[in-house]
């Protein structure tokens, strides 16, 4: 049986959670683009549900805003949400082969997200940090990984779990085909 490809991301969502964020931090088109270290027209063409953005750009995009990752692509809330395997949207990293698929993102007074994350050999992602005071958590699924802080970085197998500061530059790099985590990322 043939594994269907993961869904892209709506970037309607990513459009609105753009607007709505940049409109509560009191920020310009260019100032975002600016702190983001992304072209104005790039940002402005996201804000008009345009174009494909890399998880590098929502990276960037969500700190120079102070906010998680899910908070720009975060789906608009459900009731009952069921996210089949395979079918949840992802994200794409332009510069590994990380792929990542928010499952369910902070709720209000809480500050937690949950990815399920597929890795392939052959490249690594190298993260940023992310907002002060964020941990990562996370449980192999399958595969192994090399995960974690540059020059701290971990080799794990299925069940191994892991925490680390994600406010530093961390790692991930698959150390075998078909590797899957699940991703829990903690905000102060």
């Amino acid at each position: 049986m043939t594994e269907a490809a993961p869904a892209r991301l709506p970037m309607e969502w990513i459009a609105a959670s753009l607007k709505r964020e940049r409109t509560r931090a009191g920020l310009s088109l260019s100032e975002l683009a600016k702190r983001a270290g992304i072209a104005k027209s790039t940002l402005s063409q996201l804000e008009s549900a345009g174009g494909n953005p890399s998880m590098e750009t929502i990276w960037a995009l969500a700190v120079a805003l102070g906010v998680p990752f899910s908070a720009l692509v975060e789906p608009p809330a459900q009731a009952v949400q069921v996210i089949r395997a395979g079918r949840g949207p992802v994200v794409r990293s332009e510069r590994s082969s990380y792929l990542a698929s928010l499952l369910s993102a902070c709720p209000p007074g809480a500050r937690r997200d949950l990815y399920h994350v597929w890795l392939e050999p052959g490249s690594v992602r190298d993260s940023e940090p992310h907002i002060p005071g964020t941990t990562e958590h996370i449980v192999v699924t399958e595969g192994r990984v090399k995960a974690g802080p540059h020059g701290e970085a971990v080799e794990l197998g299925p069940g191994d779990y892991m925490s680390y500061r994600g406010d530093v530059p961390h790692t991930y790099e698959a150390l075998a085909a078909g590797t899957k985590f699940v991703l829990v990322m903690q905000h102060l």
